[in-house]
């Protein structure tokens, strides 16, 4: 299984996406400037992509992801 990793940076928090493009859940990570992690688990619809791209979401490497998620980066 391949994932796909998307990130968005806002003045108040980072956001990082990691979806799986088979069943479309995945895990929502908010990063705030003090290091500590919101994580959620989500299901995404069908339109996810297009919702990442209209909310101007990049591509981000899972290594990024993964740094994040466990509090490295």
């Amino acid at each position: 299984m391949v994932h796909e990793y998307f990130k968005k940076e806002t003045e108040e928090f980072k956001i990082l996406i990691q979806i799986n493009p088979k069943s479309l859940k995945g895990l929502e990570l908010l990063v705030f400037p003090d290091q500590s992690i919101e994580k959620t688990k989500r299901i995404f619809d069908e339109e996810i992509y297009d919702d990442l791209a209209a909310d101007e979401f990049e591509k981000c490497s899972p290594l990024e992801f993964n740094l994040n998620l466990k509090g490295i980066f």
